[in-house]
């Protein structure tokens, strides 16, 4: 692929000759007839392009699918050069769609157990009988008042806003998300310095990038980042990445520390204070926006309320943070600490930091990182400015549909314990704990989607144990396309589309610039430009294969099939009454009414705004925009609001408003004393805050500011002598993700192994050298792993990564091409035993290449032996672990693994009893700022006891 100088790109107009950057994808008025030479033939032929968006990891890139004219079967997947995003290049993972479409393994049909859950015994049956048993479930419980029985699992969801939208029409409090196995920690750190709770970093014009983590190829939006982090080298930028690995992205760092695991903050906070007391500052950027007078007003009251103090006494406090101090935490020279530092003061405002898991993830107080690396953002001013550091929302846009189902008043203890007010978001790990706590009711309808919870989750077997309990789950449904270790233990499993078989829109904070992507089913698409009828998605994809989108509007028809309920009419046509919402009618709406721009853009093509999202499947809504804290409200954002004594802006409300998806209900801005009303931040005070009060008043004062959390896994936790080490078990390789991508034959071929990574020194200590079996010994159980002895992880840790130890049972359905065959056992006391019968092995099946397979490992399945480790603020579970190694014992073979459910029931207990439960002030069951996925009205938020 040739690519030129000038590489970013906007959508053209139809007939428009632009320059692509990418000069050899075709033109856009080419996409609907496309010749090109056949790969095998080399003859001509011909392509419809049509745009969806690929789904194999959380970046939504462009893709563009080869459709083939004469039998409309999907050739190929490209880049989209149309997505603002990706800008048509895509990672390994972006091609290998074309895999999982053709997948001779996929789930065809709607199947329903037969025989015991568990036993991996299904029929097939229609989806009407489907929607019918399921439908009638959940209208049982809405109309007992049990709503908190249903509840929708999801992992990571490829869509933005539509769930949420279903589960408030059925008026039930049930979105239970992952978050807390991937980002909680990192959300927390951030949403309490601005009530945003992720990052968006201007690499491209930065002048120095700070990751932690391998973030180009592994990590958060990494193809997208790695672009543009990419760019900002080669025009001169300096990059510093910590991470306990030599990972891809620490290769191409002019500055890698790897620290002990859980000292991170302590490193940023010697930057910090070395920033203060140079004076490496912006201090009218922290006058304006950071909440210093609450910082001295709560910490040094007797202080003058004056800046000048606040710096001095700011010095002061941090001046213990020495670059000596610090290394002796991490672990490191002084002298890298002191490199850093320096990189960071030169960068000025230039400054482009970012984490998402990492150390975030994998310590308890991981948050604290996050809270100390946004430190340095603040200090120097490099927070929405060119080369900075944007919160989320300003590079981020979701379509909501105009009409929405008005707010419920439910609260579910499931989902939202009162010893976690301030977690970031559901407790999702804890569901089997908190069903078998007795006390919080169970659940009567879960569906689980993009989501396998005994696999990617620590503590599966407690997870196993409940989904074979109906009288804790009475009923689960498995949305997905391929065979999971969860879907065994489902009652149905559903087929649902793969990334070109449905529609979703996407939009991540890849960059300066706001996009909305379209992922559309392109079969359906191809079928419409042909002339040929259908009636839904199933039409089109392969087998029975239906769309989520048109399954959940089935089901909600089924729920309330006469409108009782006041359910039907949300999903109701508006065009054609007493009928259901077709897809194109619902995006029809949605495009016209509640995305700025497109309309316009659309008319000036010629097209419909559907129109043009499916000629070209993504919009730009805006680009290259900053400072928007300061941007000044309109008269209508004004409109009744009125200053409190701390300047914020607020309308009046009742106990019947639904707080904002973010920000305190009521708030709008910030009046600031030279009397400019902006919009601010969407933090308490509408400021960036230094001081928590959140924090403080929540029950963590001693944690108000940025600070060092000494992490489970300290160096002071960790005895050597005894062959302990740390395990970081969440790194991921960059062309696998999860169990999602199991079922790419392309990816597999990339990475089939599944070593521990084993620093050379310590492994030589130990007698341990490359290819050797090591058993590894948690605090539930143990597994057996093989060793890699490398000089790519710092000493003291052994790592695994976060995308193998595939299993299914014998005769149950499985994916072959990743799973291995296993003998699963349970003793009485609940001792469990894993053990592989059968490694991987070529197989016979439509397609050829399943005979060609030359790869045998299925990895191990670590996070079974992994207890709960819920950091008692944010949430996240911490995933670093303290281990125990040895050689593996006589009777030990490569992915053994057994686990004491007892012992993991008494760590639950443990680390629930280092929480501080609510309510907080007000009665309050959860700050009303901090991000709720399905938001009830406001009297939801009080606890009642």
């Amino acid at each position: 692929m040739t690519i030129e100088k000038d590489t970013e790109m906007t959508v053209p107009l139809p007939g428009q000759r632009t320059r692509w950057g990418l000069s050899n994808y075709p033109p856009p008025e080419e996409w609907d007839r496309h010749t090109q030479a056949d790969p095998k033939t080399r003859e001509p032929h011909d392509y419809m392009l049509i745009p969806t968006i690929c789904f194999n990891c959380e970046s939504s890139c462009g893709l563009l699918a080869y459709v083939d004219h004469d039998d409309l079967s999907i050739r190929k997947f490209e880049g989209n050069p149309a997505h603002p995003g990706s800008r048509g290049r895509n990672c390994a993972k972006g091609p290998a769609t074309i895999n999982q479409v053709h997948d001779p393994e996929r789930i065809l049909h709607p199947l329903r157990r037969v025989g015991e859950r568990g036993s991996g015994k299904f029929e097939q049956v229609s989806w009407e009988e489907a929607l019918a048993d399921i439908g009638g479930r959940i209208r049982k419980a809405i109309v007992e008042d049990r709503k908190d029985e249903v509840m929708y699992h999801v992992g990571r969801p490829g869509e933005d806003g539509f769930a949420e939208r279903v589960l408030q029409a059925w008026g039930v409090d049930g979105h239970n998300s992952h978050t807390n196995v991937c980002s909680s920690g990192g959300r927390t750190g951030y949403t309490h310095w601005m009530g945003f709770d992720r990052p968006s970093p201007d690499y491209a014009n930065a002048k120095t990038i700070v990751l932690l983590s391998s973030h180009l190829e592994t990590g958060h939006y990494f193809n997208p980042h790695a672009q543009r982090i990419m760019e900002a080298k080669k025009n001169g930028a300096k990059v510093a990445v910590l991470d306990l690995r030599l990972s891809n992205t620490a290769s191409h760092a002019d500055l890698w520390i790897a620290p002990w695991p859980g000292s991170e903050a302590v490193i940023f906070l010697a930057v910090a204070s070395y920033l203060l007391r140079e004076g490496k500052i912006d201090r009218a950027f922290m006058e304006r926006w950071v909440n210093w007078d609450v910082y001295l007003e709560r910490l040094h009251p007797d202080a003058p309320v004056e800046f000048d103090a606040f710096i001095e006494r700011l010095t002061e406090d941090y001046a213990h943070y020495t670059f000596e101090y610090a290394a002796a935490e991490a672990h490191v020279d002084a002298a890298q600490i002191q490199a850093l530092a320096e990189m960071v003061a030169e960068a000025g405002t230039a400054l482009a930091t970012h984490t998402w898991r990492s150390a975030t993830a994998g310590n308890l107080g991981g948050w604290q990182i996050t809270r100390s690396m946004f430190f340095l953002n603040v200090l120097t001013g490099a927070v929405g400015t060119p080369g900075g550091t944007h919160p989320n929302g300003w590079d981020k846009f979701i379509a909501h549909f105009p009409e929405m189902p008005p707010p419920n008043e439910e609260w579910s203890e499931k989902l939202w314990p009162i010893e976690y007010p301030l977690t970031t978001n559901e407790m999702s790990i804890l569901l089997p704990h908190l069903l078998k706590d007795g006390n919080r009711g169970k659940v009567d309808v879960y569906f689980s989607r993009v989501y396998n919870p005994l696999w990617i989750n620590p503590d599966g077997f407690t997870w196993i144990d409940v989904l074979t309990d109906e009288s804790k789950i009475g009923m689960h449904v498995a949305l997905t396309p391929t065979w999971s270790e969860s879907a065994t233990f489902a009652d149905y499993v559903l087929p649902m589309g793969h990334a070109s078989e449905r529609h979703d829109t996407m939009s991540f904070e890849t960059h300066t610039s706001k996009w909305l992507a379209f992922r559309q089913p392109v079969m359906r698409v191809a079928m419409d430009k042909q002339g040929i009828p259908y009636t839904d998605s199933r039409d089109a994809n392969p087998g029975e294969v239906w769309e989520e989108n048109e399954f959940w509007f089935a089901l909600s028809w089924e729920i309330d099939p006469d409108g009782e309920l006041g359910i039907r009419q949300w999903f109701e046509s508006r065009e054609h009454p007493g009928e259901r919402m077709t897809m194109d009618e619902y995006y029809d709406i949605l495009f016209n009414k509640s995305v700025p721009g497109l309309p316009d853009a659309a008319a000036a093509a010629g097209l419909t705004p559907l129109e043009y999202m499916r000629k070209f499947g993504a919009f730009e809504l805006v680009k290259d925009q900053y400072r928007l804290d300061e941007r000044p409200l309109t008269e209508a954002e004004l409109d009744g609001a009125t200053p409190d004594a701390n300047g914020v802006l607020r309308k009046p409300v009742t106990e019947e408003t639904q707080p904002p998806l973010v920000g305190e209900a009521g708030a709008v801005g910030l009046q600031h004393k030279d009397g400019s009303k902006v919009f601010g931040w969407l933090s308490p005070s509408r400021k960036l805050e230094i001081f928590s009060t959140t924090l403080a008043d929540w029950g963590w004062p001693e944690h108000a500011m940025p600070n060092y959390f000494e992490s489970h896994v300290s160096a002071r936790n960790i005895d050597r002598g005894n062959d302990e080490f740390v395990l970081m078990p969440n790194f991921r390789l960059p062309t696998m993700i999860h169990t999602r991508s199991g079922n790419a034959k392309y990816l597999n071929e990339i990475s089939n192994t599944h070593p521990l990574w084993f620093n050379a020194d310590d492994a030589a200590a130990m007698g341990l050298k490359t290819g050797d079996l090591a058993r590894v010994s948690t605090e539930i159980g143990h597994f057996v792993a093989r060793v890699w002895a490398t000089e790519a992880i710092r000493p003291g840790v052994v790592g695994m990564s976060h995308h193998m130890g595939r299993w299914h049972q014998d005769g149950h359905p499985g994916s072959r091409w990743v799973m291995g065959k296993v003998d699963l056992n349970r003793n009485d006391d609940g001792i469990w035993k894993l053990r592989y019968k059968e490694g991987i092995k070529p197989f016979t099946s439509d397609d050829p290449d399943s005979e060609r397979i030359y790869w045998d490992d299925p990895g191990v399945h670590q996070n079974l032996t992994f207890p709960v480790q819920p950091d008692p603020v944010s949430g996240m579970h911490c995933w670093h672990q303290k281990v125990r190694i040895e050689k593996a014992h006589p009777t030990d073979q490569y992915g053994d693994v057994e686990v004491d459910t007892n012992k993991a029931r008494e760590v639950y207990q443990r680390w629930l009893s280092m929480t501080r439960p609510g309510p907080g002030p007000d009665g309050l069951r959860r700050p009303e700022f901090m991000m709720r996925h399905v938001t009830p009205r406001r009297k939801a938020y009080h606890y009642q006891g």
